[in-house]
Order: C-alpha cells, then sequence, then structure tokens
C-alpha cells in the first residue's frame, strides 16, 4: 500500500497561478452530491436576496445573501464532503469557482 499519496484535499490552493488551474481542483473539492446541491440551493437564495436587496433597497438583503452562500456552503464541506472550504485560503477564486460551478449545473455539466 502507498501511503506517500496525498488526498486531494491536502492540496494547498494557494498553488494556482491562474482560475483556469483552479477550477478542476474547486470540482474535486465538490465531489459529493449532497454538497452540490448544498452549494446550489445556497447560491440561488443568495440570487433571491439579491433581487430583493435591488428591489427593497434594504441592505440586510446583503446579509442575508452571504449568510445563506456561505451558510449552505459551508454546512455542505464540514457535512458531507468533510474538507474546508477553499474559500480560507483562495476566497476570490473559490468566489468565482462557486458561480462556475452553478453555471455549469445549469448547463448539465455538473449533476446534482
Amino acid at each position: 500500500m502507498n501511503t506517500t499519496t496525498a488526498p486531494v484535499s491536502a492540496v494547498d490552493p494557494r498553488q494556482f497561478k491562474s482560475f483556469a488551474e483552479f477550477y478542476p481542483f474547486y470540482l474535486t473539492e465538490h465531489a459529493n452530491l449532497t454538497c452540490r446541491r448544498l452549494h446550489f440551493a445556497g447560491s440561488t437564495i443568495s440570487l433571491l436576496c439579491l433581487v430583493a436587496l435591488i428591489v427593497t433597497l434594504n441592505p440586510l438583503w446583503l446579509l442575508a445573501g452571504l449568510v445563506a452562500g456561505y451558510g449552505f456552503a459551508w454546512v455542505g464541506h464540514f457535512g458531507f464532503e468533510k474538507n474546508k472550504p477553499a474559500s480560507f485560503k483562495r476566497p476570490l477564486y473559490s468566489f468565482m469557482g462557486d458561480w462556475a460551478m452553478y453555471r455549469d449545473i445549469w448547463l448539465g455539466r455538473v449533476k446534482i
């Protein structure tokens, strides 16, 4: 048995020099179907909160959108994926990855 091979989660997301390099890693960090579903739900709720913010101009909708987006994602990671979100080490690429995965779910490229 080879014990020297590091698990995918041991990859430091700061090593990627471009989002194109980062995104395949991002998808491996979202292999669990429930985690992806929670991300999708959180992102959808966040978009609805953005619409509510624009319509009402109530800044509490911004807070609600952030809580929903990150809350659902973090439950998915800690509860189901059993890894630490890459947003802790690579926040911009992770944010971009969330929306790229959301798009790819709608396009049928990523299963939920």
